[in-house]
């Protein structure tokens, strides 16, 4: 059975479906049929339509109810009321209804029926019959305008008023354990909350109607939209505004505005912000540009101004109206801190007439977001309390067509700050660092190949000026300059290599070389005197000729192109040794090794010295970016390949704790191993420049001789300051934990790490470079060893043997019965062929160590050949050991050995001297200078090579 109630709501939607249609056809259509052809009519126009088409689809979900309804009534026991769609879906239903209220308060704010009537004025009168069946207790005398309004109102407002009784009613004859008593209630519930909602929108549309009557044209025509709603007027409850002395004070849904004259201020009420309460105080508004304190005489008043400030700016930034509506004595909640909108400064100042999208925070920038200059730049990226602050991409137009630069980049209080990438319209790239804006630390500035005068810095700036040490080559001149900079010109000591391998060391002033200098030709000629600022020899000086000949005098330009020179030729001394000679060295007593790269361990050692602070560590690590002519094209400006700043302050906390787990000595070679070869670790970041400055400074031109012990001492001194990074790493790791930090290491402690952990992780880093100019400074030995090696590879074994003097009972030539195939196959199994190939993977690692544990293997190998010729166990004296270690070396066949040995002995570590493993290359030292004698380059004449075993 049915419920009287349910019958009810059935006839009332019956009545309220028949009544929407007949709206329709006779109010709302005939209002539509009038073509305006003013601005005005043509938007009552459009608002009608609106309010047309959100009729229809009322009267369609009511009729969808209806039937559900029906349906019920039909089929009592096969449908419960779960079934009704007023129950099973009211929100659906409530949509309706509201969107109905919009559209036709929209239309009663700008008067659109009593304008739409006027057009068809007599018809409209012959039509107060039809208007006065849809009014109950209404008089529709009077003008059209009102009745119209009231005959689209009042049958809405009765409708919902009736669903809210009948609900209740329908609730009160359900058991309380009847699971569709809870959809009834809840119906009930939202309802009545739209029968408060209905009731405020008709007084604000009302309100806001009669508001534009008192305003005078221009503020009205600045303010009227049909979608604004008044809130509250100083006319009714007053309202003082300082500093700005405003004549009225309006607020609306979406903006607040201050009537001065005839000046309009408005401002969007989502860019408000509501100061927290003070009591006794006026409240304090803030805006992007401006902030104003409210105050009144009463304090009530006061109160209901932040009241309904607080509440208009919650709406607008949920875009919607409470609903329910909040009652009067309720707080609504504060104004959120931090919001995202879109805004245009209009002030004078930096941020004129720029457009800002993005993140806020009272009343300032303060977040991620995008800034826009009329004049076509753009910076993207975070915003801090108004200014740039965190990593930013910025783009400035360049009055070449499609040219711009773009600086990615760390800011700090609005000026680039830490490290960042600048593409420059003249095709320059910037990659380093920044201090207020300016180039300022270590950075690497390069041209394009293709520009007239490309070239390449990488080295120290200072306020925006090459200062300090730096490297630059110019490579249309095939020249690097290695030295110290001031005031973006060379000044100091320096050295220049050409890329025809002469190389000049000096004083540097303004760009040119003064004073006395040295000059060092490829040949190992030595000029050293007075050159003119184009580096040319004039003046007194000395040239010593690799024979050993001196030259002493004056020079000049001769009467031709060549060199004029009067002086004294000396050519009685003495040839210098070859190795003395080649071994000439520049740069070693100008340049400390300890401060040519303080700009590259300087924002490392800041970072340690500030805690590790997880947000330094972006700016530490730098960033991967695309290109900027990619990025200007799609806008996406931020897809940078970076740290994520949110994560940082997460990743330093794994990294210091990862330190603590690792501190025992097998654990901490495998860390430190992790660590350098990561880019995203601190440590293999700082790696990473370490390379880039060394190949910068020895790669190309820089593969000179004569650079090789600036280069040595330079990767040692890389070794020392990865293993101070470490340290300081750990120490902060400790206080974090509240641990006592370390006490300082003593310096063979120090230098026990540097050489025996350290160095061997970083020299394949600069492995490349480094061998390259030992190959360079010891070419000629290496040439005399070739030879030496190629000659003797034309001995047998035995002759070999024989030739250098090994004593005969060390041969390992027994069973000669064997067959020739089995003889042969054991002579060079005995003849030292396991200490061959063990020497031979001498070229197998980097590591000076290594190299030195193969050294040690081999001399095993020999001593374990000899003790198996013997038959007892032997240990060669150094008289025996020779002469079988100039076989082993020259059956080795070693490429570039004298690079090797010398490239040993500069790297290991200091604690092997005068223990075996010194003794051990010393031995082979010995056998490398032995294989380039003269009497190693020619074959005795009564030996033929060709005669059979």
């Amino acid at each position: 059975m049915c419920s009287p109630e349910e019958a009810a709501l059935l006839q009332l939607e019956e009545v309220f479906s028949a009544t929407l249609a007949r709206i329709n056809s006779r109010v709302l259509l005939p209002l539509l049929e009038a073509e305006p052809s003013d601005p005005q009519g043509r938007e009552c126009q459009r608002l009608l339509q609106q309010l047309q088409r959100s009729s229809q689809q009322l009267w369609e979900v009511t009729e969808k109810s209806l039937y559900s309804l029906r349906e019920r009534l039909r089929h009592p026991d096969a449908m419960g009321l779960e079934s009704v769609l007023l129950l099973c879906e009211p929100d659906y239903v409530l949509q309706a209804h509201m969107e109905y209220i919009e559209s036709y308060t929209s239309c009663v704010v700008v008067q659109a029926f009593q304008k739409a009537a006027k057009r068809r004025s007599e018809y409209w009168r012959g039509q107060r019959k039809t208007l006065r069946q849809f009014l109950w207790g209404v008089s529709s005398e009077g003008s059209v305008g009102p009745a119209l309004v009231q005959a689209l109102r009042q049958p809405l407002t009765h409708h919902v008023q009736q669903y809210v009784h009948l609900l209740l009613s329908l609730g009160d004859t359900i058991e309380d354990c009847h699971p569709a008593r809870a959809l009834v209630v809840h119906s009930a519930s939202l309802f009545g909350n739209l029968q408060s909602f209905l009731r405020q929108a008709m007084d604000q549309a009302v309100a806001t109607q009669d508001l534009w009557h008192t305003l005078s044209s221009r503020p009205r025509d600045a303010l009227c939209t049909p979608a604004r709603r008044l809130l509250q007027d100083s006319r009714d409850v007053p309202v003082m505004v300082a500093p700005l002395r405003a004549e009225r004070v309006l607020l609306f849904d979406d903006v607040l505005v201050l009537l001065q004259g005839h000046n309009v201020h408005t401002f969007d009420l989502k860019l408000v912000w509501v100061d927290p309460e003070q009591d006794g105080c006026p409240f304090h508004l803030l805006t992007p540009e401006e902030e104003f304190f409210f105050s009144s005489k009463n304090p009530q008043d006061q109160v209901v101004w932040r009241w309904k400030v607080t509440q208009a700016v919650c709406q607008a930034l949920r875009g919607k109206k409470d609903f329910p509506v909040l009652g009067a004595g309720l707080e609504p909640s504060e104004t959120p801190t931090c919001r995202s909108v879109a805004y245009t400064f209009l002030s004078e100042g930096r941020l004129c007439h720029a457009a800002y999208e993005g993140e806020w925070c009272r009343g300032r920038p303060h977040g991620k977001g995008t800034l826009k200059w009329p004049d076509g730049r753009n910076h993207v990226g975070s915003f801090c309390q108004g200014l740039e602050h965190g990593f930013g991409i910025c783009l400035v137009p360049q009055a070449t067509e499609d040219k711009f630069d773009c600086y990615k980049c760390h800011w700090r209080e609005g000026s680039m700050c830490g490290y960042g990438i600048c593409e420059h319209g003249t095709d320059e790239v910037y990659k380093g660092h920044f201090q207020e804006g300016l180039r300022h630390g270590f950075g690497v500035l390069e041209s394009a190949l293709q520009l007239p005068q490309s070239c390449k810095y990488t080295g120290h700036w200072e306020r925006g000026q090459r200062s300090g040490y730096g490297i630059q080559e110019d490579s249309d001149r095939g020249e690097r300059y290695i030295g110290m900079w001031q005031a973006d010109q060379r000044h100091g000591p320096g050295v220049m290599v050409t890329q025809a391998g002469v190389c000049y060391q000096g004083n540097f002033q303004a760009d040119k070389m003064v004073g006395p200098g040295i000059l060092l030709s490829e040949d190992d000629s030595l000029y050293e005197g007075t050159f003119t600022r184009d580096l040319t020899l004039l003046g007194k000086g000395k040239v010593t000729f690799p024979n050993g000949f001196t030259l002493e005098g004056s020079f000049g330009i001769g009467a031709g192109s060549g060199l004029h020179t009067q002086g004294l030729l000396d050519t009685a001394a003495l040839p210098p040794d070859p190795s003395s000679t080649c071994k000439r060295q520049l740069g070693l007593g100008a340049f400390p090794v300890e401060s040519r790269w303080q700009g590259v361990y300087g924002p490392f050692q800041e970072f340690v010295r500030a805690g590790c602070p997880g947000d330094l560590l972006e700016a530490l690590l730098g960033f991967h970016v695309q290109s900027s002519r990619e990025l200007h094209k799609s806008q996406e400006y931020l897809c940078c390949e970076r740290t994520p700043p949110d994560d940082s302050a997460g990743r330093m906390e794994d990294i210091l704790e990862e330190v603590l787990r690792h501190r025992e000595p097998e654990a901490l070679q495998q860390y430190l191993r992790k660590a350098l070869s990561s880019s995203l670790h601190p440590l293999g970041m700082l790696l990473r420049t370490l390379m880039l400055t060394f190949q910068a400074t020895y790669a190309g031109i820089g593969a000179n001789k004569h650079l090789q012990g600036l280069a040595q001492e330079e990767v040692k001194q890389h070794a020392r300051e990865l293993w101070a990074a470490y340290r300081g790493l750990l120490q902060v790791a400790l206080q974090r934990k509240g641990q006592a930090p370390e006490g300082e290491e003593d310096t063979e402690t120090r230098d026990l790490q540097v050489y025996g952990l350290v160095l061997p992780l970083i020299l394949p880093s600069f492995y490349s470079e480094l061998f390259t100019l030992y190959l360079l400074l010891h070419e000629r030995e290496d040439s005399l060893y070739s030879q030496g090696i190629t000659n003797l590879s034309l001995f047998p074994d035995t002759k070999l043997l024989e030739f250098l003097d090994v004593q005969k009972h060390l041969w390992p030539l027994k069973d000669l019965s064997l067959t020739i195939h089995q003889r042969h196959s054991l002579i060079k199994d005995k003849c030292f062929l396991s200490a061959t190939e063990c020497l031979q993977k001498i070229i197998t690692t980097v590591d000076p160590r290594e190299k030195l544990e193969v050294l040690e293997r081999t001399y095993g190998e020999i001593e374990a050949t000899v003790s198996r010729v013997l038959g007892q166990e032997h240990k060669l004296p150094m008289d025996d050991l020779l002469p079988l270690l100039i076989y082993v070396v020259s059956r080795a066949r070693i490429q570039h050995l004298g690079a090797e040995i010398h490239l040993i002995r500069d790297m290991m570590d200091p604690v092997h001297t005068g223990g075996l493993y010194d003794f051990l290359l010393t031995a082979l030292e010995s056998c490398y200078e032995h294989l380039q004698r003269d009497d190693m380059h020619r074959l005795p004449s009564h030996w033929d090579s060709r005669e059979p075993w």
